[in-house]
């Protein structure tokens, strides 16, 4: 029976860019590799895409097989009889006898190892092949050398994605669900986010490449000033106080990330005055803590409000209280 033409099984055109090839390649051994697909001639069509794409990612052979077809693209050893060259595993004697998974013969279909290791990547969630396979076991894998692959620059950069999280996920840590639809496929992955990470941090599952968006808390920043990223592990706080408890001292109740704590205002609080609370700032993944910075904020009483004699009474402390505007600079204009 004449082989298939190596376009048409992977579904591309005879014009397809190298990266076109790869993502067919990709999809393709995803849908037919035997331990993912039980039908009866998975094993077959796996092999047919792989020995497909060995022939048409290689620059080399591409050609020759667009010149002379089947015939050439399967050629022994290189011209003038050469035993060295390129080594290649064989689907036959990678795994051993019977060939990788128990499948395979005597003659089998040369395997791109590297290749092989990202399509395992993607089968296993970005935990990376077995080992063996892929960057990371070449020289663990039995057989030849392996041939040249192209530059780090030539491989296809990682798909970025946007994953907006709660300030609080940020804070504590926790797991976050996305969906990613990848080839017309739509698929969930779990994404675990480590304790304290900050706005704007970058995450990697798989090839997905995931930039961290922490949202705001009406109370919380992980920034000295509003609008700014929310990074680092101190927290700050705004506290409201009234008059009296400024100008008196009080103990009052304030929230942090683990729960109510009293804190003592002294007497003569001025607002924007910052108090801290140790050890109450976001904890990192290593066990590293911030602290907490309470920032009075004094809420004065509406004026045309007030009874007359509450009003009369603030002009008396005004009076016996100390001069808000005091020193020379006050009295005269900038000279």
């Amino acid at each position: 029976m004449a082989k298939r033409d190596y376009y048409d099984v992977l579904g591309v055109a005879k014009s397809a860019s190298a990266d076109d090839i790869r993502k067919a390649y990709r999809k393709l051994a995803r849908q037919y590799h035997p331990d993912v697909n039980k039908s009866a001639d998975a094993q077959k069509r796996f092999t047919e895409v792989q020995e497909a794409y060995d022939a048409l990612s290689d620059e080399q052979k591409r050609r020759t097989y667009d010149q002379f077809g089947h015939t050439q693209t399967r050629a022994g050893p290189p011209p003038g009889g050469a035993a060295g060259g390129a080594g290649h595993y064989t689907w036959s004697n990678v795994g051993g006898p019977g060939g990788f998974g128990g499948g395979g013969g005597a003659g089998g279909v040369d395997v791109d190892m590297e290749h092989l290791g990202s399509v395992f990547e993607a089968f296993f969630g970005g935990r990376g092949a077995p080992q063996g396979f892929g960057a990371a076991g070449r020289s663990r894998a039995r057989g030849g050398r392996g041939r040249p692959r192209p530059a780090p620059a030539e491989e296809q950069p990682a798909v970025e994605h946007e994953l907006n999280i709660t300030f609080l996920t940020a804070a504590r840590g926790g797991t976050e669900r996305l969906r990613l639809i990848e080839d017309g496929a739509t698929r969930t992955v779990e994404v675990k986010i480590p304790r304290g990470i900050s706005d704007g941090a970058r995450l990697r599952v798989g090839e997905v490449l995931l930039k961290v968006r922490v949202g705001h808390h009406p109370l919380f920043r992980r920034a000295e000033f509003p609008g700014q990223p929310e990074q680092g592990l101190d927290l700050h706080l705004d506290l409201p106080l009234t008059i009296a408890e400024a100008a008196l001292g009080a103990t009052v109740t304030v929230p942090t990330l683990d729960g109510m704590v009293d804190l003592t205002i002294p007497p003569g609080t001025s607002s924007g005055r910052k108090l801290r609370i140790r050890g109450r700032g976001v904890e990192d993944a290593q066990g590293k803590r911030g602290d907490l910075y309470v920032a009075a904020r004094v809420v004065v009483p509406d004026g045309a409000k007030l009874a007359p004699e509450d009003a009369a009474a603030l002009r008396r402390i005004a009076e016996a209280g100390p001069a808000p505007r005091a020193g020379d600079e006050w009295q005269r204009p900038p000279q």
